[in-house]
């Protein structure tokens, strides 16, 4: 009885100390992004006009958001085409994540060094470095030279091609080669979730991985009966964090679509009816994901 009071305890101070670590983030949240979030809200049902006293709100029901679903064709193109984007390159973002941290976890020499290395993706993914980037002509015009040089086929392009004309050619096919294609940005959008991965794989004791071998256990099976339940939970977070980091690239289209409307078409009412469309979307998505993804978690007490 005495260590069972004990321990929940522990678990109070633990939970006490948690929430005095994002308390800086409740209170700047409660006090700047509150009101301009149902300012948003109430902003996508009205017409906004921009007058010398400010804006004006003309209430106007669901226009906008019946406007962005059955007038404007390019928004529901964008907005299928990015979802699509964000499914797979996600899972493609998990998957990569996690076995780099496996590898970073071994013992090696110049271990240090190479997870600094692999820390940079954390500043190179920064929305100011991904954006010069994204727009970098020089770059672009050395992609097109090196494609010109190879004869306009990549690599991955002609074993595509190979296995269409032998009729192995599928959509899964299709998915994986995009994901090839864009290993370069499933790279620069994994150094956090390296991060969190690789600091739960340093909290598994090394003594389970000894008795598990003392018992006959393959790495396979520790790999599967150990080190997945030990850092389940990490999954989670890193999916919810990928998801919403997709959703706040600079390349994303959907996102560039809704500031173009409000910043050049001066449409802020449209553009925030595109904005709780997108997010209402998004939330869906984490929501029904997480839901199936706790299924499988380990939670020790």
């Amino acid at each position: 009885m005495m260590k069972r009071k004990k321990y929940k305890g522990l678990q109070r101070r633990k939970a006490i100390s948690g929430y005095l670590f994002i308390m800086p983030f409740i209170i700047g949240f409660l006090v700047f992004m509150v009101k301009p979030f149902f300012q948003s809200l109430y902003m996508s049902f009205c017409n906004v006009k921009v007058g010398s006293s400010g804006f004006e709100l003309i209430y106007g029901g669901l226009v906008n958001y019946l406007r962005a679903f059955t007038v404007d064709i390019e928004y529901n193109k964008l907005l299928t085409t990015e979802i699509t984007r964000m499914s797979y390159n996600s899972v493609a973002i998990m998957v990569f994540s996690f076995f780099a941290a496996m590898i970073l976890n071994q013992e090696f020499k110049g271990r240090a060094f190479v997870r600094a290395i692999f820390f940079l993706p954390v500043i190179l993914s920064s929305g100011v470095v991904l954006g010069i980037e994204y727009n970098n002509t020089l770059l672009a015009g050395m992609q097109d030279a090196i494609q010109q040089s190879a004869g306009g086929t990549s690599i991955t392009t002609a074993i595509q091609n190979i296995l269409t004309i032998n009729g192995i050619g599928s959509r899964l096919f299709e998915l994986v080669f995009k994901i090839v294609d864009g290993v370069y940005d499933v790279a620069i959008a994994s150094g956090i979730q390296i991060i969190i991965f690789l600091s739960g794989l340093q909290t598994i004791s090394s003594n389970m991985y000894e008795a598990a071998a003392i018992e006959g256990c393959t790495r396979w099976e520790s790999l599967w009966k150990i080190t997945f339940p030990m850092i389940s939970p990490l999954f989670l977070v890193n999916w919810i964090y990928t998801i919403i980091d997709f959703c706040m690239r600079s390349d994303n289209k959907v996102m560039e679509k809704i500031s173009k409307t409000m910043i050049v078409d001066l449409n802020y009412g449209f553009a925030s009816s595109m904005a709780w469309v997108y997010f209402g979307i998004v939330i869906v998505i984490i929501a029904i994901s997480s839901f199936i993804i706790s299924k499988g978690v380990y939670y020790y007490e």
